[in-house]
């Protein structure tokens, strides 16, 4: 059994703890403490988080950092938009969402930046705000049970904390498929859209962490990598094979986006297609009741990003969010889906034709000049 530290409260937001390993080096648990919830990213455990792994990384003890889900059925679904709804209520929506979306993209981006290895515990539900956690991890694992979708398109948002930049690394027109649909992925998916490196089952959990223990950790980053890179690998070759995804099997059908130019007509393509597949039925309906606002925001979203390095793209997501905060889509998205969850969001656009174009492009105008932007010591990795 495994020793571990506490270094907070057990109640806290966010649990963080230390492990020792074979020869002194120490590992770092970060573990989302809010399982009634699935763990949802609120902005208290945003300010817990960026601290401590900065922290960790300047302490030449840790070897590597795991960032975890408390309880089984969630590594992190979603942000806390509830409590961003309650602030557009108030009348006075900017700051608070300024705030938090520039604090939420900065932790992403420091993990993404992250000199030494973390690890992310991709079991259960991993979502929006979840996904930005773990895509910029170093060793991403996801299970048998993993669920991993950007569902922001029902909530009149767009795929966010980074998607304009990770998205890109999926096989052609899949990103903007997966954006269109809020279409879920499995274990299999993930690793064939490069948002996962590793699979192990669930209940290897505690094998992993006996074996994480047991490594005589060195003093470079990079040799930590090539040991934790080492051992999942090991760990992969035990874990027998992983449930089939549906991305794969529907590439070419996907695919076929490339050869049409026009975003309704992409739409309609989606929406008319002849299927009795399960998943490409669940992607239609959530197409069609989704908010024809984001489906216009994640085409150009897509679009505007190509070839934008990683602080460029969440410099640009910080305008949109914000943006979102404004228009009122967003807040009427979280009201029938979270609020009075009673899943008939009345949009103000109802189709793609209303959509002024001056609409769209207002989310792409700047709001800052380069001195004043929230997210200008980003670095442009």
């Amino acid at each position: 059994m495994i020793e571990l530290t506490q270094l907070n409260s057990p109640d806290a937001p966010v649990v963080f703890e230390t492990a020792s390993a074979a020869n002194g080096s120490l590992i770092g648990f970060a573990t989302l403490n809010s399982p009634k919830s699935l763990n949802a990213l609120n902005f208290e455990m945003i300010k817990l988080l960026a601290p401590q792994l900065n922290a960790w990384a300047a302490d030449s003890s840790v070897a590597m950092v795991i960032l975890k889900g408390a309880g089984d059925k969630a590594f992190c679904a979603g942000g806390d938009v509830v409590s961003l709804h309650n602030a557009m209520n108030s009348g006075e929506p900017a700051n608070l969402i300024e705030d938090y979306f520039a604090h939420e993209y900065r932790l992403d981006h420091l993990i993404h930046c992250y000199d030494k290895p973390i690890l992310v515990w991709g079991n259960g539900i991993v979502m929006g705000g979840g996904l930005g956690l773990m895509a910029g991890a170093s060793h991403r694992v996801v299970t048998e049970n993993s669920r991993i979708a950007m569902p922001e398109l029902t909530i009149g948002l767009y795929p966010d904390v980074g998607g304009s930049y990770f998205l890109h690394k999926m096989p052609e027109h899949v990103g903007l498929f997966l954006g269109l649909t809020a279409a879920s992925i499995n274990c299999d998916d993930a690793m064939y859209v490069a948002l996962a490196d590793h699979y192990l089952k669930a209940d290897k959990y505690d094998t992993l962490i006996e074996q994480l223990c047991s490594i005589k950790w060195g003093k470079t980053a990079s040799l930590n990598h090539e040991k934790l890179t080492s051992l999942l690998t090991e760990l992969d070759n035990v874990s027998g094979r992983m449930p089939k995804g549906n991305v794969k099997a529907h590439l070419a059908t996907i695919q076929k986006l490339g050869e049409l130019t026009d975003l309704r007509d992409k739409v309609n393509y989606i929406l008319n297609l002849e299927t009795d597949d399960t998943w490409l039925t669940r992607a239609q309906k959530a197409l069609k009741h989704g908010c024809p606002l984001s489906c216009a925001l994640v085409e150009r979203q897509l679009a505007s990003s190509k070839g934008k390095s990683l602080g460029e793209c969440f410099q640009m997501e910080l305008g949109m969010s914000v943006r979102c905060g404004e228009v009122g889509e967003f807040q009427e998205g979280i009201r029938a889906l979270l609020i009075d969850k009673d899943g008939a969001p009345n949009w103000q656009f109802k189709t793609l034709e209303q959509i002024p174009d001056e609409l769209v492009e207002s989310f792409f105008v700047q709001r800052w000049d380069h001195d004043s932007h929230p997210l200008k010591q980003l670095t442009q990795g």
